[in-house]
C-alpha cells in the first residue's frame, strides 16, 4: 500500500516537481516541432558550419569533425535531431524513464551546445550569451537531482510502471529505486 507523501520544508511537493518536468518537456516539444520543418533540414549543415566561424584554432578540429560527419548524411542527422528532441519531449511530459530521459537530455543539450551553438560562441566577437544547450543540460541535471532526493512522482508513467515491472526503477530512478526517506 502506498503512503501519502507529506510536505517536507525545502523539498518540492510532487505536483511542483512534476510541473517543472512537464513545462521543460513542453519547451523541448516546441523545439522538436521546429526541427520537423523543411527549413531546419535545409539549414542544418549551415548551422554547424556557421558555429565554426570565429572559433579559435584549437576548437577547429572539433567543428571540422562534425562537418565531415554530417556533410554526406544531412537528412539523417536532421531527422535524428528531430526524433531525439521529440522523444525527450514525450518522455519528460509523460514522466517516462525519467532518470534515463534526464541523462539523455543533458547529453543531447551538451551536444547541441558544443556543435550547432558553437559552445555558445564566447570566443567570437560580439558574443552576448552562452547558448541554450548548456541551460537545457543544466536543467536536466537539476531535475535528475530532484528525482534523486524526492523519489518517484505519482504524476508519471514511471509510477504506474514501477508497480508492475520490478526492474523498472533501474531505468526511472536514481539509485535504482531505493527510498529517499519519508517524503517519497
Amino acid at each position: 500500500m502506498e503512503r501519502a507523501a507529506r510536505h517536507v520544508p525545502g523539498r518540492p511537493d510532487n505536483w511542483q516537481k512534476s510541473a517543472a518536468r512537464v513545462v521543460f518537456g513542453v519547451i523541448w516539444g516546441i523545439d522538436a516541432g521546429l526541427k520537423w520543418s523543411p527549413a531546419f533540414r535545409s539549414a542544418y549543415l549551415g548551422m554547424v558550419q556557421g558555429a565554426a566561424q570565429g572559433q579559435p584554432g584549437w576548437l577547429q578540429p572539433w567543428f571540422h569533425l562534425w562537418v565531415w560527419l554530417i556533410s554526406p548524411r544531412v537528412p539523417l542527422f536532421a531527422y535524428a535531431t528531430a526524433v531525439t528532441e521529440s522523444v525527450i519531449a514525450l518522455a519528460l511530459i509523460l514522466g517516462f524513464a525519467r532518470k534515463s530521459a534526464y541523462i539523455l537530455t543533458a547529453v543531447f543539450g551538451l551536444l547541441i551546445w558544443s556543435t550547432a551553438e558553437g559552445f555558445g560562441g564566447p570566443y567570437t566577437a560580439g558574443a552576448t550569451d552562452v547558448g541554450t544547450g548548456i541551460i537545457y543540460a543544466m536543467a536536466a541535471v537539476f531535475l535528475l537531482a530532484i528525482n534523486a532526493t524526492a523519489g518517484t512522482s505519482p504524476y508519471s508513467v514511471d509510477a504506474w510502471l514501477e508497480r508492475r515491472i520490478p526492474w523498472w526503477p533501474l531505468v526511472a530512478e536514481v539509485g535504482g529505486g531505493r527510498s529517499p526517506g519519508p517524503a517519497a
